[in-house]
């Protein structure tokens, strides 16, 4: 597949040219402290500060930030893509006042949880108001997410969104559906994220799945590293009549020890897919070793090469990534976070880039 490059504008040539990839990378410049403006980028990722259904652990919202933050510490160089950079990556500001709603909201939304997980003790419908005005700002938050990444797409741009947790990129992904008549969805996750309005929460974080699927566009769900859900969701796999094909983690950890090798499980997972791939990347995927301030870690996962083979794989099987998400990064105690976050942000925009050949006409 060959994709027109626009020319390439002066100065994006020219901070190419003077542009130092082995210097040292400067707190408070882009994304990866590359140079580029959204204009010169061929990549753009868009930020959603959001948690506001978090169940456990909260901080995602500060997951965009932190990455940010962290990946000038990122060197540029890749042995397999030498020249990446070149692509241009951009990341607007982090949206304050969708920061802002979100934290003023979840206020009010760990009451709620509170109440839920004490047995429901006392009167419920003093909650109504908080759940109706949750959802209705969840309503706003896929709306404008849509409108924004679509003028992304319509743009030419590759884009990626960063959250937050992951309801997200459930914006992006009605954008996408208007992009295209059919693409499958590649979900790498500890969770199936396939309830209904968990909690009460029409666009929960752990219904982000579920809430995809109501998409006629997304044909195939692919999730891999499953290895919390409970029995409605296994049930929904089973009776999806293979729309939903699930690669738990302690299947695939079976086979690895009884000599299956990766490289042949992760061909299987590519050949449930259809031409036209989104990948879903919840970070607590990894090992939690990888994350550990995620808000739901989970025992078990991938190692950080054993999921960039994966994407790699999925590119040279002929696959073309059509856009993607990386939610779910928080903070937590020190920079490790966002700095796996930003490496694995890196991976993806790059391997994105060649399916689409992005990256060798930049170059």
């Amino acid at each position: 597949m060959s994709i027109n490059m626009p020319t390439m504008c002066d100065s994006k040539h020219a901070k190419i040219a003077s542009f130092d990839q082995n210097g040292v990378g400067e707190v408070g410049s882009g994304l990866f402290g590359l140079p580029f403006t959204e204009e010169e980028s061929e990549v753009v990722i868009f930020p959603i500060p959001w948690e506001v259904t978090v169940s456990y652990n909260a901080g995602t919202a500060q997951g965009p930030a932190a990455v940010r933050d962290a990946s000038p510490q990122l060197d540029l160089f890749d042995p397999e893509l030498p020249n990446a950079w070149h692509l241009g990556i951009h990341m607007p500001s982090v949206p304050d006042n969708w920061a802002q709603e979100s934290e003023r909201l979840r206020e009010k939304t760990e009451a709620y949880i509170e109440w839920l997980e004490g047995g429901c003790q006392g009167e419920g419908n003093q909650f109504d108001a908080t759940l109706a005005e949750v959802n209705k700002k969840g309503e706003e938050l896929l709306q404008w997410s849509k409108q924004e990444t679509l003028a992304l797409l319509e743009k030419g741009k590759l884009v990626g969104v960063l959250g937050g947790d992951h309801s997200t990129p459930l914006g992006f992904m009605h954008a996408l559906a208007e992009k295209h008549e059919e693409y499958g969805i590649l979900q790498v996750d500890a969770h199936a994220d396939l309830r209904d309005a968990y909690e009460g929460f029409t666009y929960s974080h752990a219904s982000i799945m579920f809430n995809a699927l109501k998409l006629p566009q997304v044909k195939k769900l692919v999730q891999v590293g499953i290895r919390d859900l409970c029995q409605a969701e296994a049930e929904l796999v089973d009776q999806s009549n293979g729309r939903i094909t699930t690669f738990y983690d302690s299947k695939i950890k079976t086979k690895l020890y009884e000599g299956n090798s990766w490289r042949k499980q992760c061909k299987k997972i590519i050949a449930q897919l259809p031409q036209k791939v989104y990948i879903s990347f919840d970070i607590d995927g990894l090992d939690p070793k990888l994350c550990p301030g995620t808000g739901t870690p989970v025992p078990g996962g991938f190692e950080f090469e054993e999921a960039v083979y994966l994407i790699k794989a999925l590119v040279k099987s002929g696959r073309e990534i059509i856009g993607f998400d990386l939610c779910e990064v928080a903070p937590g105690d020190s920079e490790w976070n966002g700095n796996v976050g930003a490496r694995l942000l890196y991976k993806l925009c790059n391997w994105m880039a060649v399916s689409q050949k992005r990256l060798e006409a930049a170059n």
